[in-house]
């Protein structure tokens, strides 16, 4: 996989890597998931070397790594879970600092897998035939957790990739849809990705909300059965995004600007149905996701195994790496994930931390670095989150965009005027205590 040979392959990417007579350097760190795709396919393709950049991408095996990493200036930039800029712009978790995120990097591919032990419990208790909807899946779960409770048997572990990430919300708000309690009913714990299903295969947990393919390794290996997919829960969930720390975006300005049009370039053609079995095969290999082409095709195409027994899916737009503003930073989605924050007691509520979480994403950059383009460019940055119908947004050169819908799995909608109200909307919640004056930031 040479980077030359890709460069001469690529197509779509602005000719400026002609007034770049010395490459800049970017080095990434990436978590060997297919949601990584546009970083690899920005270098793989050429089109990070057509701007003028050496993009250096270094594999990396949990999200705490890739967080201390950036911290200590061994990354330039990375592949991050969208709400990690929002955790350090509210100055919470484990060794907290700076992060910015000008750009997303697509949306979709996680989903829900528990053990085939839980699953074939829940279907001999609740008479599940195996076709029914996410939502269905919930209400069984929940039986077998009061089961459970009433038997005096230990109680579920599940599992997720980080305290700040979208899939602790989005597990949290499936569960708690269906009225199962994330903090009362059943214990949460943290697992990096690519060791989730050796985790449920070895019995340490009884399933797990991570990025493909690691659902699908589960399954195809006999010890998973996928329940939900990130498209059942609410498909514009915001999933990864490009993390750089602010002061390094500050003095490497138009490397940023280059670096944006490079990825929005690999996300066009990552997005392209012709080139995803190119893409599958560009991802297996060993020193990015290093999974079997042929899942990863299978993945990239939204058709999979949920069942062990065969049963599969399809799901469309399972990955959507560019179209309906994919990439775009909406600050919407960043105040939704501080909802979240808020429910779950990681964070009081305050209105300085929503202040503070509007400056986490920064779409002034990437507006910047794609002005005259012809990507659709959003003039807003925010809108309403998981509208049954779908949104028209204004763009900066005047053309309606159409976006949506994205039903979030129980029907609310999150508008981000009404963030307190959202929150207190909900039933079950874990919520801290009111914000004191001395509280950060």
């Amino acid at each position: 996989m040479s980077e030359g040979r890709a460069g001469e392959q690529a197509t779509g990417v602005l000719p400026t890597a002609a007034r770049m007579p010395t490459p800049r350097h970017v080095r990434a760190g990436f978590i060997p998931l297919v949601d990584a795709a546009v970083l690899i396919a920005a270098r793989e393709r050429g089109f990070a070397a057509k701007e003028g950049l050496e993009l250096d991408l270094v594999k990396d095996v949990s999200w705490s790594n890739i967080r201390d990493r950036l911290a200590f200036r061994q990354f330039d930039v990375a592949h991050m879970l969208a709400p990690m800029p929002v955790a350090s712009a509210l100055s919470v978790g484990s060794n907290p600092y700076p992060i910015i995120a000008p750009i997303a990097l697509g949306r979709g591919g996680n989903a829900i897998t528990l053990s085939i032990a839980l699953y074939r419990q829940m279907q001999e208790l609740c008479g599940l035939d195996g076709t029914e909807p996410s939502m269905a899946n919930a209400q069984a779960l929940k039986k077998i957790v009061q089961h459970r409770k009433a038997n005096g048997e230990p109680t579920l572990v599940f599992a997720m990739t980080y305290p700040f990430s979208s899939h602790n919300y989005e597990f949290r708000y499936w569960m708690a849809a269906a009225g199962i309690h994330p903090d009362q009913d059943v214990r949460m714990v943290v697992i990096p990705p690519p060791l989730a299903a050796d985790a449920l295969q070895a019995g340490a947990i009884d399933g797990f909300c991570v990025g493909a393919p690691w659902n699908m390794i589960a399954v195809e290996e006999g010890h998973g059965r996928i329940v939900a997919t990130k498209a059942d829960l609410w498909g514009a969930s915001p999933e990864k995004v490009l993390g750089m720390r602010p002061e390094w975006a500050e003095e490497n300005h138009d490397t940023v600007k280059r670096l944006i049009v490079a990825l929005d370039g690999a996300a066009r053609w990552c997005d392209a149905l012709e080139n995803r079995e190119e893409l599958a095969s560009i991802l297996a290999h060993s020193s990015y996701v290093g999974a079997p082409a042929s899942i990863l095709k299978r993945v990239l195409l939204g058709e999979f195994a949920v069942d062990p027994n065969g049963e599969s899916r399809t799901v469309k737009d399972y990955f959507v790496f560019h179209r309906q503003a994919a990439n775009f930073p909406w600050v919407s989605q960043a105040l939704w994930i501080y909802s979240q924050m808020v429910r779950w007691g990681q964070i009081r509520f305050d209105e300085r931390f929503v202040e503070a979480t509007a400056k986490a994403f920064r779409p002034d950059l990437y507006r910047e670095a794609l002005a005259g383009s012809d990507t659709p460019i959003p003039a807003i940055d925010s809108k309403d989150e998981g509208t049954a119908e779908a949104s028209v947004v204004p763009t900066i050169d005047g053309t309606p965009l159409q976006i949506g819908p994205d039903l979030f799995c129980d029907g609310r909608v999150f508008k981000p005027s009404a963030i307190e109200a959202y929150i207190d909307s909900f039933e079950l919640s874990t919520t801290a205590k009111p914000a004191s004056a001395g509280d950060q930031p």
